[in-house]
């Protein structure tokens, strides 16, 4: 006969594994198998999750892998149409899969679109069929699952009362030797009814248990049969626990820590299947037993917290990056550069986030769709701003258009004083009037500066003959020239005060006559060039000695055009400043990210500072003008 123990830890250990696998929810940390308070805790908890660990083991299986929506979609709605009960686990799967391909499906159709050209602020994201299948599929599930877990719950309460009442029966038979050999059968068949009862509350299950076993165990104390085969089978069962104890601990040693913690599991129920051993071995076979599972536990248990750590990590990283979207979101934006800017930083941000793994399973798709909030934000208002940006750009364009046809008007008349006036008042109302796209801009300032140039070189030319001055300022300008050429041909050396005096003569003297203006301006600059040459004379003063030069040439075209040169200087040096700006932006992220060495950020900086010198000399020549203004 087989020994009485043999057969209550037997029967114990199946109704352990038969209410895990009944109850998926309640299996959920591997880690409490190394809590081992005091002796008889340590064999209830260690029987409680190796029992547990292979109920999870036999509930997940590898998971399929899936590479479309629509493979998914059929699989929810097949789980959705069966009887049976979803598992939690695939489930979870099949959702965090199907949003990881949708939402990177949405996220490369938008950048298609923007990609071919397509406008940002006017990219709309459709219904997605998949998706709306999912969702109903989703929902019939989640009502199948309240189905069950209710059922489950109220079938355990049933359960609950009918093993309490055969712990009854078991204790009084258990206090009761006399009747030991007389109760036998009646305790055999309560085994097998306690066998056929399966899950009961989580927080009854432990309890259960102990009791279970202690009452048996004490029943079959009492047993005085067979105790030959008995003391057979006590050393027989001890030779079995004994090499399962030297199995589990060379598992200590096993690299693949998840292999040892599936293959501890299953020394958990060779060593619960095997019978018992003598009574005074049973608590140090299961010590040396417990105490080698209690290190692959721990090391099982630290993996995991390492994988949870690393999630952690993951979410607080990507939460300080919905943080940086959200803020730049929130960042007041005063122009397209601004905005460009911005956009970038984004895009860097989005590169930076798909390099973090995931984060918590109950955090994942919630941290992706609060980054996806702010982003979507932010290239909303960036869209609205660029849609304003375009209205106004057109209004003032249509402005600009009517100014040049109105100048256009009045190209021919012979109204001198009147038609100044009015073309003085178009050019005050044309800065008052916004940017418009730069090649339109062009165009329409280029036509509008024409009408007025064609209409104050016709009113000079027609007042030319009256400037009784000008064969005077010939002579004195022939003379200059005739001094520069002295200097010139002299060789002296220390003569640039006096041919910078001579240049700022030559520029004070007025207008010459019309026939003799290129053939003395030509002398002088030929003379000029070679001076400069000579000295080596910066080639920057050159171009202002010459701009000064020509300012009473543009100033005889009238009070007007000396005021369109400036304008067109102010844009020119505005134009300089945003083009300085530019490359400083780019050149400070060089000198943070840039791998490409030193070459590249010193040609930076040579254009950085041949934009300045060019400001400066614009500058120069804007205050030269109003210098002419002022006289």
């Amino acid at each position: 006969m087989m020994d009485s123990q043999e057969n209550a830890l037997n029967q114990g250990a199946e109704e352990v594994k038969q209410q895990e696998v009944a109850v998926e929810k309640e299996v959920k940390d591997d880690s409490k198998a190394a809590e081992t308070p005091t002796p008889k805790t340590a064999i209830e908890k260690s029987t409680e999750n190796a029992e547990g660990q292979k109920a999870e083991k036999t509930q997940s299986p590898t998971l399929k892998v899936y590479n479309s929506k629509k493979d998914i979609v059929e699989r929810i709605k097949e789980i959705a149409e069966s009887d049976e009960t979803p598992e939690k686990a695939e489930i979870d799967h099949l959702k965090t899969t199907f949003y990881k391909i949708h939402f990177a499906e949405r996220e490369a159709q938008q950048k298609a679109f923007i990609d071919n050209g397509g406008d940002p602020e006017k990219y709309q994201v459709f219904p997605d069929e998949d998706e709306e299948d999912f969702k109903a599929s989703m929902s019939i599930i989640k009502e199948k699952r309240q189905k069950a877990f209710l059922e489950l719950e109220e079938q355990k309460q049933e359960n609950l009362k009918r093993k309490e009442a055969i712990l009854e029966k078991l204790k009084t038979m258990a206090t009761t030797p006399e009747e030991a050999n007389k109760n036998f059968q009646e305790v055999r068949a309560l085994q097998q009814e306690w066998k056929t009862i399966k899950a009961v509350p989580a927080e009854k299950n432990n309890e259960l248990w102990r009791n279970y076993q202690l009452y048996v165990e004490q029943f079959y104390d009492l047993l005085n049969l067979n105790r030959e085969a008995r003391e057979y089978d006590f050393k027989k069962n001890l030779e079995k626990k004994t090499q399962l104890c030297e199995a589990a601990e060379k598992l200590a040693d096993e690299e693949d820590v998840v292999s040892a913690f599936h293959q501890l599991q299953e020394l958990h129920q060779e060593f619960r299947e095997t019978g018992p051993v003598e009574k005074e071995l049973r608590e140090e076979i299961w010590t040396r037993f417990k105490t080698a599972s209690t290190v692959v536990n721990k090391r099982h248990q630290q993996h995991f917290e390492d994988i949870r750590s690393q999630e952690e990590t993951n979410l607080v990283k990507k939460t300080e990056l919905c943080e940086k979207v959200e803020a730049i979101a929130k960042r007041e934006h005063k122009g397209s550069a601004d905005w460009e800017k911005s956009t970038k930083e984004i895009i860097d941000i989005q590169k930076e986030w798909k390099t973090i793994g995931f984060a918590p399973q109950k955090m994942n798709v919630k941290i992706f769709e609060r980054f996806r909030a702010a982003c979507d934000d932010f290239f909303g208002k960036k869209g609205e701003f660029f849609k304003n940006l375009k209205n106004q750009f057109a209004e003032n364009a249509e402005k600009k258009k009517a100014l040049v046809e109105k100048a256009q008007s009045l190209t021919d008349s012979t109204d001198w004083k009147a038609t100044t006036d009015k073309f003085i008042a178009l050019q005050k109302e044309w800065k008052t009037i916004g940017m418009v796209p730069r090649k339109q801009g062009d165009q329409l300032w280029n036509d509008f500066l024409a009408a007025c140039n064609h209409f104050f070189e016709a009113r000079n030319a027609a007042h030319a003959d009256t400037r009784n001055e000008e064969q005077e300022n010939l002579t004195k300008k022939n003379e200059i020239i005739e001094k520069l050429v002295q200097l010139a041909e002299a060789g002296k050396e220390n003569i640039q005060e006096e041919v910078h005096q001579l240049t700022e003569e030559f520029n004070a003297v007025g207008h010459v006559p019309f026939k003799e203006k290129d053939k003395v301006y030509k002398a002088y600059h030929e003379v000029l060039d070679k001076l400069y040459k000579d000295l080596h004379i910066n080639a920057a003063r050159r171009r202002m000695d010459n701009f000064r030069n020509n300012l009473k040439k543009v100033a005889d075209r009238g009070a007007n055009a000396l005021d369109n040169e400036r304008g067109r200087l102010m844009r020119r040096y505005e134009q300089l400043k945003q083009e300085i700006n530019t490359y400083e932006n780019n050149l400070g992220f060089l000198n943070i990210s840039s791998k490409k060495g030193n070459s590249l950020i010193d040609d930076m900086n040579r254009r950085i500072q041949k934009l300045k010198d060019d400001t400066e000399e614009i500058r120069q020549k804007i205050k030269a003008i109003d210098a002419e203004n002022k006289d």
